[in-house]
């Protein structure tokens, strides 16, 4: 397969474009000299976003959107074919997160998480690939690229974060199939999937932006804000900055890379999941390397929840 060159002029959707990666990944998007077609549930910050490329330069498009909603993720596709014809680049971006212990996840918080998150990306993937299909179709010299934002956490299994575990695992596997899949029918489009780690960005205020009717009702549960906290602070004092991820992600779609790390020496973890599996033994403790964390969360939950 021939990976994408990028050049100036070319065409990148990006969601969740407001803010963290989506809005780096705009920012270096705009250096590069190609057209910008972005959404974000956040009116404000998107506004923003536009009026700084803009004054830089660059062409761009915009739409507030809820990538859940399918209609949504459809206007985006179609204000991007009346501007700009079908996108070289679509980077499904936009995500939230939210923790606490899994049986303690509502109706309210699945939805949420996985609309975002899971649905996000199905959304961007089910609309997007089949214009860029016939864009191959009709100029054998198109080249395109779609990048889903997963995480480490669809790798891993990281406890007290299960609604956000299971829409990134989903969303890695939608990526490893969408490559496959694209791999039978053309070399013309390629895909790949970011998994970050802990990278300084929003998401650990990502509640900010949740809708009202999937709000839930009453007060966050002691795992809740346990996971709140712990989230806050390892997303805080992160040191692989969001503008050394966008940088990854543009590097990978020229030298056509489909996983892409932000930080490659977390993988021993993963080996040891995968070994997990392979010899069939129980989960290893995820906090083997340390253990100081693991005992506090375990006291800590255990008090909250009255048990021994």
């Amino acid at each position: 397969m021939s990976a994408l060159k990028l050049q100036a002029g070319q065409t990148a959707v990006i969601t969740g474009a407001g803010s963290g990666f989506g809005l780096e990944l705009a920012r270096l998007g705009a250096e590069k000299g190609l057209n910008l077609v972005l959404t974000d549930v956040q009116q404000d910050a998107l506004d923003a976003a536009c009026a700084e490329l803009r004054a830089k330069g660059a062409k761009v498009v915009a739409l507030r959107g809820d990538v859940s909603r399918p209609e949504d993720i459809e206007a985006l596709a179609a204000a991007c074919k009346e501007h700009f014809g079908a996108p070289h680049v679509v980077i499904n971006n936009a995500g939230v997160a939210h923790g606490g212990l899994i049986w303690e996840h509502t109706h309210r918080d699945w939805e949420w998480v996985l609309g975002v998150n899971l649905w996000g990306v199905i959304n961007g993937v089910r609309v997007f690939t089949p214009m860029m299909l016939d864009a191959a179709r009709q100029d054998p010299s198109y080249r395109g690229h779609i990048i889903n934002v997963a995480s480490m956490a669809g790798l891993l299994n990281s406890p007290n974060m299960g609604a956000y575990n299971v829409s990134k695992h989903a969303v890695v596997s939608l990526s490893e199939t969408l490559y496959q899949d694209l791999a039978l029918v053309t070399e013309q489009i390629h895909a790949s999937v970011l998994c970050p780690y802990f990278v300084p960005t929003g998401i650990h205020m990502s509640h900010r932006n949740r809708p009202a009717e999937l709000r839930s009702e009453g007060k966050p549960t002691p795992s809740q804000m346990i996971a709140q906290a712990m989230s806050t602070k390892a997303v805080t004092s992160g040191k692989v900055t969001a503008t050394d991820t966008a940088k990854l992600v543009y590097d990978a779609i020229e030298a056509g890379q489909f996983y892409v790390y932000t930080h490659p020496q977390s993988l021993g973890m993963v080996q040891t999941r995968l070994d997990d599996v392979v010899q069939g033994r129980n989960p290893t403790d995820p906090f083997a390397g340390k253990p100081e964390i693991g005992a506090e969360l375990k006291k800590s939950l255990r008090a909250a929840m009255g048990l021994a």
